[in-house]
């Protein structure tokens, strides 16, 4: 079983940016574990509410294992060597075989703080890195595209919905985003091969891609031999 890893630095990053190829990686056998480095602010009953929203919302989407860490929220900068270690051991743990993480350059400090210590990280643990958009990504230009289906959304559109404390997350907006996110990077030629029902898309950039043909490797030895 393969194993996907998601580093995010705040709960609801993972759900935004990929809801739609997390739900397709559960449901295709790969094993997939999102590792948040803050739990976000307390309700004001003093309870993890948006951890506990994250917990939820993983749950419709399949996600296997949903951590965190306890870096203080909009204040990662100063809490590198916290941040470095904690990855470290979540890698350990976890031997990704493909890791996903925030665009480096974005326009929020959490963001791009994450973004350097996983790449430092995946470069030397992991065969695949990729980098997801954001809201906040600077100057991101996807050289991969998911396109979903309606269904894939739906479940999506289900999960950012457990996130109810973030009143800023506008359904029908994400729903239009999906929509036409792809296609001021790919032409209309391209897309007009797509099935003809409504594209969804979420985007991203591959940072390194491994592919290891063992078994060409066993043929080339079988017809040899022969």
């Amino acid at each position: 079983m393969k194993i996907v890893l998601v580093v995010v630095a705040h709960p609801d990053d993972a759900e935004i940016a990929m809801g739609m190829r997390l739900l397709w990686y559960t449901l295709n056998g790969f094993r997939v574990r999102v590792h948040c480095l803050t739990t976000g602010a307390p309700g004001p009953d003093g309870t993890p509410v948006r951890q506990e929203e994250c917990l939820a919302a993983g749950a419709l989407l399949g996600v296997h294992d949903y951590t965190f860490s306890s870096i203080p929220d909009t204040n990662f900068a100063e809490h590198r060597g916290r941040i470095r270690a904690d990855l470290l051991d979540v890698f350990h743990q976890t031997r990704p075989d493909i890791v996903y993480t925030h665009f480096p350059r974005d326009q929020h400090d959490d963001h791009s703080t994450t973004a350097q210590e996983t790449t430092s990280l995946a470069l030397r643990e992991a065969r695949n890195l990729t980098y997801f958009r954001s809201p906040y990504s600077d100057g991101f230009e996807p050289n991969e595209f998911f396109v979903g289906t309606q269904e894939l959304l739906d479940i999506k559109v289900r999960a950012l919905k457990c996130f109810a404390s973030q009143s800023q997350l506008d359904m029908d907006v994400f729903r239009k985003v999906a929509e036409v996110t792809h296609r001021q990077h790919m032409h209309h030629r391209v897309i007009k091969r797509f099935q003809q029902e409504p594209n969804y898309a979420e985007l991203f950039t591959i940072a390194r891609q491994v592919e290891v043909v063992d078994r060409l490797m066993e043929w080339q030895k079988e017809r040899t031999s022969q």
